[in-house]
């Protein structure tokens, strides 16, 4: 599949939404300001929310009629992902979630690259913005190397292949093939389809040309659940496809492991302490120089902020027991059929 004589001149823009009152608003009003001179529309997919998200979407659909709203009973990702794509219009379909903030030329960017380089799925930058100290932490954590590895999407680079990227820009008939998000992944279904589409030959490109504000976590206990879902559910997909684990993901499971016998063997033979001595000081100082521009109240928590992501994505991964059961079948049927052009499908 080569993509190549797609049609590209509209968008469907897909949102799975749940419990996002507070920024539903600002990201829908940054798609339907996208410098884009096609047709677009954007679905949201509403799961069962328990603040008023449920009457923000309404609001903003009955003022424009290029939003639409599906339902999400289950309130899962991957099946509000699924349903949006069933109801898509457009040959580009375009993952935005309802607490990100598309920049001004997203969405052109995405359909050129897509044109340029004939991938499947292109992605850019999830630049993370903080508004408190923790927050503004957590973002200088987001976007460093000592906190993320080596991922792409979070530090930027140069364009080119990558294994994944963030949210993504498809060729519609892609999602068809490989058939859509895999309903089984409540985490790493981003991760996970695009394995399934380079596995099938696809090219997915990262850009920094693309980016989108991602509003982090607010504190300490909301960021380690989150992180520690991140390793449970990289270490189901390491068990579900075979090969696809790398160093960059290994590195916080056996950080934590070593530390915990560093600890624990400490009190046998002290020199064991240097390993956690050593971490924690490795840390305090990286968390102090790649904060440098920051504020004191924010560099202080630095160094927390990066001993959580490390601690909860090692203990995710090394304690999962999520086991999955094997895939049905997916085909080209498995999303629906695509709506017609004309009337809406709330």
């Amino acid at each position: 599949m080569n993509g190549t004589h797609d049609r590209l001149d509209g968008m469907s823009v897909i949102m799975p939404i749940l419990d996002e009152e507070p920024y539903l608003q600002e990201s829908v009003d940054a798609v339907l300001a996208q410098r884009w001179d096609g047709p677009i529309e954007v679905i949201l997919a509403l799961g069962p929310s328990t603040d008023r998200t449920d009457e923000v979407a309404a609001r903003i659909a009955a003022q424009d009629d290029r939003v639409r709203l599906v339902s999400n009973p289950s309130g899962r990702t991957p099946d509000a992902l699924n349903a949006a794509i069933a109801h898509a219009r457009y040959d580009i379909v375009a993952r935005v979630d309802g607490h990100g903030v598309l920049s001004s030329d997203y969405l052109v960017t995405a359909a050129r690259t897509l044109q340029d380089t004939g991938a499947a799925n292109v992605g850019g930058i999830m630049d993370a913005v903080g508004r408190t100290p923790f927050e503004k932490a957590v973002a200088v954590a987001m976007k460093s190397k000592l906190g993320v590895g080596g991922a792409k999407f979070k530090l930027g680079g140069e364009a080119g292949a990558a294994e994944t990227v963030y949210l993504g820009v498809f060729r519609r008939h892609w999602l068809t093939a490989v058939g859509g998000y895999d309903s089984r992944f409540s985490r790493a279904q981003d991760w996970e389809m695009n394995y399934r589409i380079r596995q099938r030959g696809g090219l997915v490109w990262f850009t920094p040309a693309m980016r989108v504000a991602y509003r982090p976590r607010p504190n300490v206990r909301r960021l380690a659940r989150q992180y520690y879902e991140y390793g449970q559910w990289r270490r189901v997909v390491a068990r579900t496809h075979e090969g696809s684990i790398n160093a960059r993901y290994l590195a916080p499971p056996v950080a934590l492991a070593a530390i915990a016998v560093g600890t624990v063997g400490g009190f046998v033979w002290r020199p064991l302490w240097a390993i956690p001595g050593g971490y924690a000081a490795a840390i305090g100082a990286g968390g102090l120089a790649i904060s440098s521009d920051e504020s004191a109240e924010v560099r202080v928590r630095v160094p927390v902020v990066l001993a959580t992501m490390h601690m909860a994505w090692g203990y995710g991964f090394l304690t999962s027991r999520i086991r999955i059961d094997e895939p049905d079948a997916m085909s080209d049927t498995s999303l629906g059929e695509r709506p017609g052009d004309t009337g809406r499908a709330d």
